[in-house]
């Protein structure tokens, strides 16, 4: 008898304890999901306004590639190109944790597509320049959905 009294007791301290464990677990502030401040939105409008003045230039590479100007195709990846990466580089590290690494996959991936040209065009790779075009145009369109809109 003494011995299932202290079994019982035990037992019943053991369920209070668990109960009390799973209404303070569930009962905690929910997780906040993290957001942009106005701020961080201003700064990566910023940003983003150099990265489109860039991109609004591409229309020069295709038709440099179009008229097989190879030579000044290929300039204009090293010149007015030049800071695409960087640009794309600075809205990828200023995005929420979670978005930051398709941005930085795509800027990797934007960077080779221009190396693709860049390479096509020292080789005369009329085809290939062509397709290296269209890709960057397709993945610069793919990053730029990722940029918050204020």
């Amino acid at each position: 008898d003494k011995v299932m009294a202290k079994l019982r007791s035990i037992l019943a301290l053991v369920c209070c304890t668990l109960v009390a464990i799973v209404m303070v677990g569930c009962s905690g502030p929910q997780a906040v999901k993290p957001t942009y401040t106005p701020e961080k939105i201003a700064e990566i409008q910023g940003y983003a306004q150099e990265l489109t003045e860039l991109s609004d230039r591409l229309p020069e590479l295709q038709k440099l590639i179009q008229q097989e100007d190879f030579i000044f195709a290929r300039n204009f990846i090293h010149g007015p190109l030049g800071e695409i990466r960087i640009r794309m580089s600075r809205i990828a590290g200023s995005l929420l944790p979670n978005e930051q690494k398709p941005a930085r996959d795509l800027a990797k991936q934007i960077a080779n597509d221009l190396v693709e040209i860049d390479q096509a065009s020292a080789a005369n790779n009329y085809k290939d320049a062509v397709r290296y075009y269209g890709e960057t145009v397709k993945d610069l369109d793919a990053f730029t959905k990722l940029i918050p809109q204020g």
